[in-house]
């Protein structure tokens, strides 16, 4: 039993340190509630280019390498969510536009809202 335990624990070393390689270690400390603009890089043929994603972060998963954000922004009336890897090359850049006070750790209740009922109290550092 105890020989499993150790195996377990460098594997998780091994992996660990194969994933430091990949880490984005320039991003913000982003939090749920955050007004955010993401600058994804897109290609198309043999061009590529940046194109901005602006919405609020509804959810944080996982962590280290694997970790996700979901971001939701209301389009023509239509609330349009999308999940992004953190650490993904493809994405270019990560900025925090406002910081909002909330008291939950997901807020999928924003779908249900629409309007100024989705407003959030704004944080000030």
């Amino acid at each position: 039993m105890a020989n499993v335990e150790i195996t377990k624990t460098k594997n998780q070393e091994l992996l660990n340190i194969v994933e430091a390689n990949y880490l984005k270690l320039d991003n913000p400390k982003i939090r749920v509630g955050d007004s955010v603009k993401l600058g994804i890089r897109i290609t198309e043929g043999q061009k590529t280019r940046v194109q901005f994603y602006e919405g609020i972060i509804i959810s944080k998963k996982n962590s280290a390498l694997n970790q996700t954000i979901t971001v939701r922004r209301i389009f023509q009336g239509i609330g349009i969510e999308r999940c992004f890897l953190i650490h993904s090359p493809k994405i270019e850049s990560i900025t925090i536009l406002r910081s909002s006070k909330v008291r939950r750790s997901k807020l999928y209740y924003l779908r249900k809202l629409s309007g100024k009922a989705t407003r959030l109290k704004q944080r000030f550092n």
